[in-house]
C-alpha cells in the first residue's frame, strides 16, 4: 500500500525514516511528542532523538504500510519494519495533533 492514502504527518514521518532523514524525521514530532516502544516511552525531540539514533534511523530501519485504520485524529497503520534491527510487522498508532504527531506507540 502507498503512503499517499495516509495523513500528511504520517507520510512525512514513513518517508523520513525510509530514506534517513533524522531532522525531517525529528520534525514531525510536536515539540513535546512522545515515542512509546512497548511501554518505554521517549519525550521530547531529544530523546526522541536518541531512541531513533538507537533503534531506528541509526538501524537503517524502514517501514512498509500493511493496513490503515483512522478514527479522528488516531490512525493505527499495521508496518513492515525492515533494517538491520527488528524486522517484522508492528503495530503503530499515531496520535496527531493538527499536522504534527503527538505520540507514535509501537506494539505488537
Amino acid at each position: 500500500m502507498s503512503t499517499t492514502a495516509l495523513k500528511p504527518p504520517i507520510d512525512r514521518l514513513i518517508t523520513a525514516v525510509n530514506s534517513g532523514d533524522m531532522d525531517g524525521f525529528l520534525a514531525t514530532f510536536a515539540y513535546d511528542g512522545v515515542v512509546d516502544d512497548w511501554g518505554r516511552r521517549f519525550t521530547g525531540h531529544n530523546e526522541i532523538r536518541g531512541w531513533s539514533e538507537r533503534e531506528s534511523i541509526g538501524l537503517q530501519q524502514t517501514f512498509e504500510v500493511d493496513s490503515i485504520r483512522e478514527d479522528g485524529d488516531t490512525v493505527v497503520a499495521v508496518l513492515q519494519v525492515g533494517g538491520n534491527g527488528f524486522n517484522g510487522p508492528s503495530t503503530f498508532t499515531f496520535t496527531l495533533d493538527g499536522d504534527l504527531v503527538r505520540e507514535m506507540k509501537i506494539t505488537a
